[in-house]
């Protein structure tokens, strides 16, 4: 089973969240970090990382000598990372979202396949599970790429247990290509007037998807009772409440996993593993 925690924002708990559900996983897991722009997940857990890979992707790159300027290549490009100007060609790889159009249309053989950095695939172990996280490069412009990458081992990581998810917050490309292979979603949310609105967004970006959800209340006795209130009314379970305290931020501050270093809260994360796994396995069970 692939499970994914998400939020509509971040600085919810999301993390706080999945490196604690990691303590408590008592079957095989990989733990993975596709928060890719920030991951963090490392942090909390300090995994011993025996593989770092660069990621790349395609990208054109010309010959201009071969080129006649027939614009084909350019007509193609829905990002304008490749022109023609003045008879000259003319490649801008920070632009280009890999599809190989380019290269597919040419007639003249002027564009071969190039690479632009991604990022780093970095692999590994924490607490005796597997661990895989995706680092974007400094200046990279798109996560999704990377996020591909990773993604794409999925079927093999899978074949050694369930894959835990630490997806990127927010509602965009990024968040929905973590969730899109999960059997089942957390999301992560606080009850202020903040975290509420996000966690709405997150639901409605999420729902049609038509996966099995739960929430997790994170700093569940602030603020008011509008989330309850939402998930009540949308039918969305509430899977685990995590108190707001002196002793969790304290824990989290020194980049502890909180299940392990607040012995209630392996209960709490505990039964949350319950309430996912029997939510993704009835998903399962009535396709």
């Amino acid at each position: 089973m692939i499970y994914a925690v998400a939020s509509g924002k971040g600085g919810t708990g999301k993390t706080t969240t999945c490196s604690s559900l990691a303590a408590v996983w008592d079957r095989p897991v990989t733990l993975v970090d596709l928060d890719v722009e920030e991951p963090n997940l490392h942090l909390f857990l300090k995994p011993d990382l025996s593989d770092i890979e660069k990621a790349y992707i395609e990208v054109p790159e010309a010959d201009e000598d071969k080129c006649t300027s027939c614009g084909l290549c350019r007509d193609i490009c829905q990002f304008k990372a490749i022109t023609v100007m003045a008879g000259t060609l003319l490649v801008f790889p920070e632009m280009c979202h890999g599809c190989g159009g380019c290269l597919a249309v040419c007639p003249e053989g002027a564009l071969s396949p190039g690479k632009r950095e991604l990022g780093e695939i970095c692999r590994g172990t924490a607490d005796g599970h597997a661990f895989v996280m995706g680092r974007l490069r400094v200046g990279e412009a798109m996560s999704p790429p990377l996020m591909r990458r990773i993604r794409k081992e999925f079927p093999e990581l899978g074949k050694g247990g369930d894959i835990l998810i630490d997806a990127p917050p927010g509602v965009s490309c990024p968040a929905i290509a973590a969730v899109t292979d999960a059997d089942c979603i957390v999301l992560v949310t606080e009850p202020t007037p903040f975290g509420f609105h996000d966690f709405k967004l997150a639901w409605e970006a999420f729902k049609p998807l038509n996966k099995p959800m739960g929430a997790v209340i994170n700093r569940a006795d602030l603020g008011d009772t509008a989330v309850l209130e939402f998930c009540k009314a949308n039918r969305i379970p509430v899977w685990a409440e995590i108190p707001y305290s002196r002793e969790i931020a304290e824990a989290y501050s020194r980049g502890e996993v909180v299940s392990k270093a607040i012995a209630p809260l392996k209960e709490t994360f505990a039964d949350l593993r319950g309430n996912m796994r029997a939510a993704a396995e009835k998903e399962v069970a009535n396709a």
